[in-house]
């Protein structure tokens, strides 16, 4: 029996890879064990919760104020130990982390093959956003399998060479949103009692920002947006889950003073998903919530200046607004007082799969081993 082990180390790739892991442990045709490095690790612990997933090796790697240097060595040096003692035949990486490119080149060093999920994004900007872009560039030169998510990311790895294996399969992502919708809509009651804070009167906006490239000045300004916004719409709610690191945490308590600016901590992935299928339209500089909340039919505002989603942005989904207050400020005041825009973006429809990706990805790989 082939040995999979899936290499993760943050909460997306423990959303993502979830449903996946799901699926092979259920198949019984591979033998299947998971290690996190634990780039984050209280977001991270809180998915594998979640999903009921109990590493078989667990690195450890979160310290306060890490580098990337630091990070990604020490991810290399301890990945050396579970591959001697695990003997994997196929490793899985998915997206585009310090974990992901780790994993990948660890892996190589060992002659290991390599299969990556989400394979194929590309913005072409080598520090936007810095530094997933050339983790995803490096780990597809790395890679011997290449799950891409649409044609167009497809048609990007065609374009830098990359010929073989590639498959089109959609999106993880989408089949984690319908694991977890299963899983939360038993106990709606429970997710109601956590949020009584919320006015149910009101339509709420689903903000989350915390990508390091805005750091600093853009940051500044879209935090003057969301006061804006708060400001000129007494009937609307933006709920804020915060992100841990400083320099969102400290900024954002600091400058985001409207009283209709809910800021949150961190939530985990079903506490999320519930305020994700509640809300009127959502913020964002993530990557995968550019994916997920379309298939709830959510319109999103894409806070960043590119994006390696443009699938969703072509298809209508989504709209890249930019980090710039008077951009921030038009295009959600749009959607808020226009319900036609806002309905034309809500049913667009999701060009990012139907929520079986997992299942394809194994049967590919079956045939294959």
């Amino acid at each position: 029996m082939p040995k999979a082990l899936f290499i993760f180390g943050t909460r997306p790739e423990a959303i993502k890879l979830a449903p996946l892991i799901r699926v092979f442990e259920e198949s019984g045709m591979f033998s299947v064990m998971t290690c996190v490095t634990a780039q984050h690790r209280e977001m991270l612990d809180q998915e594998l919760k979640f999903f009921n997933i109990l590493p078989d090796f667990d690195l450890n790697l979160m310290q306060p104020n890490q580098s990337l240097f630091q990070v990604t060595a020490n991810a290399i040096i301890k990945l050396e130990k579970v591959f001697e003692e695990a003997h994997p035949d196929l490793v899985f990486v998915q997206g585009d982390t310090t974990s992901v490119f780790a994993g990948a080149l660890a892996a190589f060093y060992k002659k290991i093959l390599v299969a990556h999920v989400e394979a194929g994004l590309r913005t072409y900007d080598k520090y936007s956003p810095f530094p997933e872009e050339m983790n995803r560039l490096l780990t597809s030169r790395l890679s011997d399998f290449h799950f891409a998510h649409t044609m167009q990311a497809k048609q990007n790895l065609n374009r830098e060479g990359i010929n073989q294996h590639i498959y089109v399969v959609g999106n993880t992502v989408i089949d984690a949103l319908k694991l977890g919708l299963s899983i939360i809509n038993h106990d709606d009651r429970h997710y109601q009692n956590y949020f009584s804070f919320l006015d149910s009167h009101k339509k709420m906006i689903l903000i989350t920002c915390h990508r390091r490239e805005i750091f600093g000045t853009q940051f500044i300004d879209i935090c003057q947006a969301f006061n804006t916004l708060a400001n000129n719409n007494p009937d609307v709610e933006m709920v804020y889950p915060v992100h841990l690191n400083p320099n969102i945490k400290e900024v954002a308590h600091q400058l985001l003073t409207a009283p209709n600016i809910k800021l949150i901590e961190p939530v985990g992935y079903p506490y999320f998903i519930w305020l994700m299928n509640k809300c009127h339209l959502v913020l964002t500089d993530s990557g995968g919530i550019q994916e997920e909340a379309p298939a709830l039919g959510k319109p999103v505002l894409v806070l960043r200046n590119v994006t390696e989603r443009m699938e969703g942005i072509e298809a209508g989904t989504a709209k890249l607004t930019g980090t710039k207050t008077e951009n921030i400020v038009r295009d959600t005041q749009n959607l808020l007082d226009d319900p036609i825009a806002c309905q034309r973006m809500a049913k667009a429809i999701n060009p990012y799969g139907d929520g079986n990706a997992s299942r394809k990805i194994h049967d590919i790989l079956e045939a294959i081993f």
